[in-house]
């Protein structure tokens, strides 16, 4: 689905900062590469986006291809997701990845005991298949005895000494909610909670709780366009916003997949189904550009 943004949309949209587009390379198949989803951006106005690979840290990637983003107006920064694939809870990697500029520190995704659950049907679901064979067990923040495991804490640390995002990754809720005790604690200023209402399964209630943490409830636009799976009504993104509240609400992508809908496209479909609602521009804009550019920290 490509589609041309109305004058006002395309005025609301203008500094677009998406914290969560799946360019690649990645074992996942991808629809574009990093370079090509600035590239993309710019069809929008986009000011920057942050890429993210559940198997390693994208920081290299664009460190690496530094020279062919020259003359891209849209930034390109990478993250880090703490899978098997890095070494689970890596404090390690973590250092290593906002050492060199990375910007969120995602907790277990695919390697969560949430995910390994819901991937007995994740097919139904439409979560993509790796093109390689990886082997994948349960990274957990709780030790054998049930204590919470020293590495979140030392990983807490680092990311609120860099000021960069905590995400919960697909944790349980509860595990989200240790986890963003901790980081509040330890001093972390910037948390996100990714797609709440899928995976994690993070009730409205739970949202509200978390926010009242500090915590902000990422919502992403691949899963309120009819012609993709998952799907979720505009009205439920609505229910979220009217619970959560307009300014602990953020808005990404989580496209870039093979066949998907690209995240242009979705950033201007949302919008213009919010709009059309009677959202006011201003809390679109809060929510699509104001409130990620913050938790970038693109104006520090």
């Amino acid at each position: 689905m490509e589609m041309d943004a109305s004058p006002a949309v395309a005025k609301v949209l203008d500094g677009l900062v998406d914290l969560h587009c799946h360019s690649g390379p990645a074992p996942f198949p991808r629809a574009f590469d990093h370079v090509g989803a600035a590239l993309e951006g710019e069809r929008i106005g986009m000011r920057a986006f942050v890429a993210k690979s559940h198997h390693h840290s994208t920081v290299m990637d664009i460190r690496a291809a530094h020279r062919s983003f020259e003359g891209i107006s849209t930034q390109a920064f990478g993250g880090i997701v703490l899978n098997n694939q890095v070494g689970g809870l890596n404090p390690y990697a973590v250092e290593m990845c906002v050492r060199m500029g990375g910007k969120i520190v995602w907790f277990p995704t695919f390697s969560s005991r949430r995910h390994i659950e819901f991937h007995a049907h994740a097919e139904e679901q439409g979560f993509p298949k790796s093109a390689v064979e990886l082997t994948t067990v349960p990274v957990l923040i709780h030790d054998d005895e049930g204590r919470l495991r020293e590495e979140v804490i030392e990983i807490a640390d680092i990311v609120a000494e860099s000021r960069t995002i905590l995400n919960a990754g697909h944790l349980h809720p509860d595990d989200a909610l240790e986890l963003f005790t901790v980081g509040a604690e330890r001093g972390v200023e910037r948390m996100v909670a990714s797609h709440p209402n899928f995976i994690s399964d993070i009730t409205i209630e739970q949202g509200v709780a978390l926010a009242e943490l500090g915590v902000f409830m990422e919502h992403e636009v691949g899963m309120y366009i009819p012609d993709e799976r998952p799907f979720f009504e505009i009205d439920t993104l609505l229910e979220w916003i009217d619970a959560v509240g307009v300014d602990r609400t953020s808005i990404a992508s989580d496209l870039g997949q093979v066949g998907r809908t690209h995240p242009v496209d979705g950033f201007i479909y949302v919008a213009t189904q919010l709009l059309d609602r009677g959202v006011p521009e201003k809390d679109v804009r809060r929510m699509f550009v104001d409130t990620p550019t913050e938790l970038l920290g693109l104006d520090d």
